[in-house]
Order: C-alpha cells, then sequence, then structure tokens
C-alpha cells in the first residue's frame, strides 16, 4: 500500500508537471496567432522548422498558384463535410509551398464550379504555418496512386504532384475572401485538449486513499 501511495503521488505530480507546459504552450500558441505575420520559412530554414516552435505562427507567402496541381484532401467541418483545396504556391525565392486555400462543399469540389476563385498571376497568402500531417486520417490512409487524401501530408502530395523543392510545412489560408465566395479559408480549428488537472487530482485522491488504507490496515493490526 506505501508502494502505491508513492505511485500514485508520482503520476499526480507528473500530471501537474504536464499541466502547466500546457497551459505554457496555449499561451504560446495564443500568442502566434494574434502576431503580425511574417515571411514564411525559406529553403535556408527548412531544417530548423519544428511543430514546438513553429506551428500556427501567421506567415505570409507570394507567389503564383499552380491550379492544375491542386489536390482534395477530405475534410469534416462546422459546415458539413467536403475538402479542403490544396494548391502549390510557386515563389520566386522560397521554393514551392502548399497552401490550405479552404473549404469547398462536395459539389464544388471540380475546379471549373469555382473558376472565379482560380486565382491567376501573383498572390500573397496570409495564414498560419502547420506541420505535415503524414499517413492519413483515423483509420483511413492517404492513397496517393489514386489521388485520394484524408490527412495534408506534404512529402506524399509533393511526390505525387511532382512538384520539387516544396517546403516541409503547408499553410492554411486565412479567411480572405475569394473572388466567388470559394474555396472558404479562415477555417483552423485552434484546440488543445487539456484534461491535466482532472487526471492529477485523481492520481492524488488515489493516493489520499491508499493512506486512508494503511492506516486502517495498520490500526487493525495494531487492535489485534
Amino acid at each position: 500500500m506505501a508502494g502505491l501511495v508513492l505511485i500514485f503521488l508520482v503520476l499526480g505530480t507528473w500530471q501537474v508537471q504536464r499541466l502547466f507546459w500546457k497551459l505554457d504552450l496555449i499561451a504560446r500558441v495564443d500568442a502566434r496567432i494574434h502576431a503580425a505575420p511574417v515571411p514564411a520559412p525559406g529553403p535556408t530554414d527548412w531544417a530548423a522548422v519544428t511543430a514546438a516552435n513553429d506551428e500556427y505562427r501567421r506567415v505570409t507567402a507570394t507567389g503564383t498558384f499552380l491550379h492544375n496541381r491542386e489536390v482534395l484532401v477530405q475534410a469534416v467541418t462546422e459546415r458539413g463535410a467536403g475538402f479542403w483545396v490544396v494548391t502549390p504556391l510557386q515563389t520566386n525565392d522560397r521554393g514551392t509551398m502548399l497552401i490550405n486555400r479552404g473549404f469547398v462543399p462536395p459539389d464544388r469540389r471540380q475546379p471549373a464550379s469555382r473558376a472565379e476563385g482560380q486565382l491567376s498571376g501573383p498572390v500573397t497568402v496570409t495564414g498560419l504555418l502547420r506541420i505535415t500531417e503524414p499517413g492519413g486520417g483515423f483509420l483511413r490512409h492517404n492513397d496517393p496512386a489514386a489521388n485520394r487524401w484524408f490527412s495534408r501530408d506534404v512529402a506524399a502530395i509533393a511526390a505525387r504532384q511532382q512538384l520539387s523543392d516544396t517546403a516541409p510545412y503547408f499553410i492554411d489560408a486565412d479567411a480572405t475572401g475569394n473572388p466567388g465566395g470559394l474555396p472558404v479559408g479562415g477555417m483552423t480549428v485552434v484546440s488543445f485538449r487539456n484534461s491535466h488537472a482532472v487526471y492529477a487530482l485523481t492520481w492524488y485522491t488515489l493516493a489520499l486513499m491508499s493512506i486512508g488504507a494503511v492506516v486502517y490496515l495498520l490500526r487493525q493490526r495494531h487492535k489485534a
């Protein structure tokens, strides 16, 4: 029982440490989201891009969309089921970047059905830097050969669309409107599950219960 008390106390303390780490992460990400945008990392900085330091950072990039190489990634959003339109942006000095331009419903998945939004010429995109999502979605694997995507896997999409010099991240475009209203950007959901306080309370409660059990057993032994 004494061993259980020690284990429960260690687990509770670990969850408290995780709680403060999570709160710090939430604060840092919130600061990034509301900061002024900065130029998206270029090729010389790609190796240093990490989720801990860069995800959800507001960035800008200027280039030309390669609409003939866009892919559709299945999505479920507050607008219902549909697709993310992920389009390569060819820049002059920062390689090629995948831009999640936003959401389209199933009946507007074909580019011809939203021709107004297929912007030509130089454009500047502002949005949130996101880390690649390799593999696929929950119980659903990407199928590059069939061009069927359930996650924004940068490396796999770049290989499938024969893109070179591609950034290892993608950018979720902000809510700046596109002609014709599609795709709909600015739909990034930033949410962190934070149950560490509940877990810590659970472990500490179990520790107290174990201490109570130890005291009871000692009293019973003393009476005997």
